[in-house]
């Protein structure tokens, strides 16, 4: 049993520099999930703008069901504290793209979420999860989960 989990994508983007200010805001303030975003505090991250695009879809789709601005709906990078724990690590927790479905759920399910600025890095690997038809899969899928999550009970936490 674990009352706070750090969580990082394996791919070099996130800077364990930032682990101390997302455990700070996170023990800090009266919020669940404290994520890492590559877009606030004037950080500049460059990527297609395919990719851009969904990310600002996505981050307005979850801003609305989270009355919670979120700028970076796919970031991998946060810290999670007391119930949000035990719920990411529940049978909610989606095997394959966790991102603005699942703060909406998290939302949902009563906890709070919030951003700060980290700076990230280019990922070291150089095929991303969403080239080609991986991107089109992931697009329908997003949208689809949220519309899923939306409808389906809240579930007991």
């Amino acid at each position: 049993n674990y009352s706070i989990v750090v969580q990082m994508d394996g791919d070099g983007q996130h800077d364990p520099v930032y682990i101390h200010d997302l455990l700070n805001a996170v023990n800090n303030n009266e919020v669940d999930v404290i994520i890492g975003s590559r877009f606030l505090g004037g950080n500049t991250y460059r990527t297609s703008i395919a990719k851009r695009i969904g990310m600002f879809v996505f981050g307005k789709l979850a801003s609305l069901f989270c009355q919670e601005i979120v700028s970076d709906p796919t970031s991998g990078f946060q810290a999670v504290k007391g119930k949000a724990v035990e719920f990411i690590a529940s049978d909610y927790y989606p095997p394959d793209y966790p991102d603005a479905d699942f703060l909406i759920m998290l939302t949902r399910c009563g906890f709070k979420i919030r951003e700060i600025p980290v700076k990230m890095h280019q990922s070291k690997i150089n095929k991303s999860m969403h080239d080609g038809t991986q991107s089109v899969y992931y697009v329908l899928k997003m949208f689809l989960s949220i519309f899923v999550t939306l409808l389906r009970k809240k579930p007991r936490i």
